[in-house]
């Protein structure tokens, strides 16, 4: 990182000559002197200025992150705006200081410098910009709006599947009152290791199937049951995000809890969710809750795109009449749903004994090779990426 890099001034360890005229605002002129020729500079020089102030949090440049935009140079102003991960008063204003200096330092001292420093946008997170899971390309929230709908069972197997297409997989078993997952990947007797790194310690998740895993479940005694207020529950789920080194990940596979309470905002606040998929079952109870769900992601305050809706136990075929299909919660509610709420329907699932079973004994279903449940949950992670793919386009 070369010696010119401002980062150091986002701390006000130094500012321009005239910085005791800065009013603590996050958007702010400061006045320069009047003896240069200003048409000569272009948008171009001014990013360019620009390219050598950090982003304190991020800890690369604001122009490389694509944080600055609507450059404009008029007569002997320069405005422009600019993003920071970090929306405290304070951190915005250090970041116009350090904008107004460099510039200063490289087009010199005669410029009136508007800097409209705002929050981040929540579109405009990226695994470059994300203060949180820094390493990870995407981050999938699977939901429900009422428990026992096989919301955990799609997680898993979501995960195991992606990990054997070759994808970097990790899941984070966010069921704070229910945590699954261990008995789910077979790991309930496991505890993750710590990694010490630059003088901090982190928890490294526990692995199985290729896939990274971390839940409350492993600090907790398999048969104790988790009563915390909570504020002591979003903590603890805060540590598996941000006091883990998970590393580089094209996929974070997050198990939420059923509704749409104090964990969900929490975790839209804490990381920049790449989507989220519902899984619901067909009956009217379960899609009531469901369609509160997909409502919450698509709050303005929220603002989670909604990949999809997942139909489980859609319905029923057994062994010894394989051409028959018994809907025992109804027809189609999920693919009607999906309709409705203008999202895909990723796939049906039907009920599989040996679903039911797989989860039992900690080997996902999408390991059976051959069988009926491998292919629907194969076709739903084909449908799934085609999704990812379209979206990413």
């Amino acid at each position: 990182m070369g010696a010119n890099r401002l980062s150091v001034f986002l701390f006000g360890a130094q500012m321009c000559s005239n910085a005791r005229n800065v009013i603590c605002m996050p958007h702010y002129i400061c006045p320069r002197s009047k003896n240069q020729k200003h048409s000569m500079i272009t948008p171009e020089a001014v990013l360019n200025a620009l390219s050598n102030v950090l982003e304190p949090d991020l800890k690369k440049d604001i122009v490389t992150l694509k944080l600055v935009d609507n450059v404009r140079v008029e007569g002997k102003r320069i405005s422009f705006d600019v993003q920071v991960s970090n929306p405290a008063m304070h951190s915005r204003k250090r970041m116009a200081d350090a904008c107004a200096f460099a510039i200063e330092r490289v087009l010199g001292a005669d410029w009136e410098t508007e800097a409209n420093v705002i929050a981040l946008k929540h579109e405009n997170v990226t695994a470059d910009t994300r203060r949180v899971l820094p390493g990870v390309k995407h981050i999938i929230a699977v939901a429900s709006g009422k428990g026992g709908v096989g919301k955990s069972t799609v997680s898993a197997n979501l995960a195991v599947g992606l990990a054997r297409r070759g994808f970097k997989v990790g899941l984070i078993d966010a069921d704070i009152y229910g945590p699954s997952m261990p008995t789910m990947f077979d790991v309930t007797h496991e505890k993750p290791a710590i990694k010490e790194l630059d003088g901090k310690s982190y928890i490294l998740p526990v692995e199985n199937y290729g896939v990274k895993l971390l839940s409350i479940g492993f600090f907790a005694d398999i048969n104790q049951a988790i009563v915390w207020r909570g504020p002591m529950a979003t903590k603890a789920l805060n540590q598996l995000f941000t006091d883990a080194w998970w590393g580089d990940l094209d996929y974070m596979i997050l198990d939420l809890p059923p509704g749409t309470g104090d964990i969900h905002l929490t975790l839209v606040t804490l990381v920049g969710l790449t989507g989220a998929i519902i899984v619901t079952t067909p009956q009217e109870v379960a899609l009531a809750d469901a369609r509160k769900g997909i409502g919450m992601f698509k709050l303005p305050s929220v603002n989670v795109p909604v990949l999809g809706v997942v139909e489980n136990m859609a319905w029923f075929t057994p062994a010894e009449l394989p051409g028959n299909r018994y809907h025992l919660f109804g027809r189609d509610g999920g693919k009607l749903l999906a309709e409705q709420s203008g999202v895909p329907l990723l796939g049906q699932l039907p009920i599989i004994q040996s679903v039911r079973e797989a989860g039992d004994i900690g080997r996902p279903a999408i390991m059976q090779q051959g069988t009926e449940a491998e292919h629907h949950l194969n076709a739903l992670i084909d449908r799934f990426l085609e999704v990812m793919a379209d979206r990413n386009q």
